[in-house]
């Protein structure tokens, strides 16, 4: 049975993350953590402690205090918020995997996993089908962020053993949490707007296609990968991670078989820059071969979910 801390569990992976592995190890052995307190539910439902991500001695201090084997650091500042603060998000994105790196390279904890996220490629890099190993020279600080992450992970466990796992995430996609400052957002915020205003400015252009994927499999994915055995995982970088790929205009279409009336319209802006230097779709058969990973949800299943959900959501609201 681990003890796991779960740095950053207020954002939008780290509160689902955090509800799953209480779920599985019970709500004692996984100790919620971030900066500031957030979701109500979250820290009810177990133990929670305030925590800054680039403080190493607090970190430190929580491991010791909860005698915790396995960290999950979810902390980061995404795309386009870090692309006005970049050297706050080169301070937190960096220095916390540093932190977090140190500690299992001297022992006091035994297991790792840090996400990384297709903002490791670039404009050069091959746009449908991305291979694992291929042209990586990304544009954007939290891109260029997660690059070096990478290549940290890689030397930590070549030089020092540390057991780091990680996984190269998609646009993530989930009605629990509202969007968190990604370029990839607007296909969370998109589902609101559909329900509250029937109509959304999408600030990607059409034919914008990107790689996504609904949050329960990003979850799977990040469980399994942890759960692994050590000999399985043979790729101490990140491992490529695929859903589906979709434009706007095709949650569009999804959306009109629930509301008919629903319209997109485009306005692009500067994340329309980051995105173009994504690409359309990756290959992840190296984490399906190495660790058995399989996504299991397409856009439209996505999309009758989503609006299910978020249909509840305001209703509550309302009352």
């Amino acid at each position: 049975m681990p003890n796991i801390l779960i740095i950053g569990a207020c954002g939008q992976i780290g509160t689902e993350l955090t509800v799953a592995l209480r779920d599985r190890y019970g709500k004692d052995a996984v100790i919620a953590s971030d900066i500031r307190e957030g979701n109500e539910e979250l820290m009810q439902a177990g133990p929670f402690e305030i925590l800054d991500a680039t403080d190493s001695a607090a970190i430190e201090k929580i491991v010791e205090k909860h005698q915790i084997t396995d960290v999950y650091l979810m902390a980061a500042m995404l795309s386009a918020v870090a692309e006005k603060h970049p050297l706050k998000a080169w301070d937190l994105n960096m220095n916390s995997l540093l932190h977090v790196l140190n500690l299992a390279r001297d022992k006091k904890i035994e297991k790792v996993f840090w996400p990384s996220s297709i903002a490791v490629f670039g404009p050069t890099t091959p746009k449908d089908h991305t291979p694992q190993r291929t042209i990586m020279e990304p544009t954007t600080v939290y891109g260029i962020s997660k690059q070096a992450g990478e290549r940290w992970c890689e030397y930590y466990f070549n030089k020092y053993g540390v057991d780091v796992r990680s996984i190269r995430y998609p646009g993530l996609i989930s009605y629990k949490t509202l969007p968190g400052g990604g370029t990839t957002d607007y296909a969370v915020d998109i589902y609101h707007k559909a329900l509250t205003d029937g109509q959304y400015t999408s600030f990607l252009d059409q034919g914008t296609y990107l790689p996504m994927m609904y949050m329960d499999d990003a979850i799977h994915a990040t469980i399994s990968i942890m759960d692994a055995d050590r000999e399985a995982v043979k790729i101490r970088s990140s491992y490529n991670l695929s859903g589906m790929s979709f434009a706007p205009e095709d949650m569009e279409v999804s959306i009109q078989k629930h509301i008919p009336d629903f319209k997109l319209d485009y306005n692009p802006d500067f994340r329309q820059d980051i995105a173009d230097t994504w690409p359309n779709s990756v290959d992840d058969s190296a984490a399906q071969e190495d660790w058995g990973w399989s996504s299991k949800i397409a856009l439209d299943e996505m999309t009758e979910i989503m609006l299910t959900n978020l249909k509840s959501y305001y209703k509550k609201e309302s009352l």
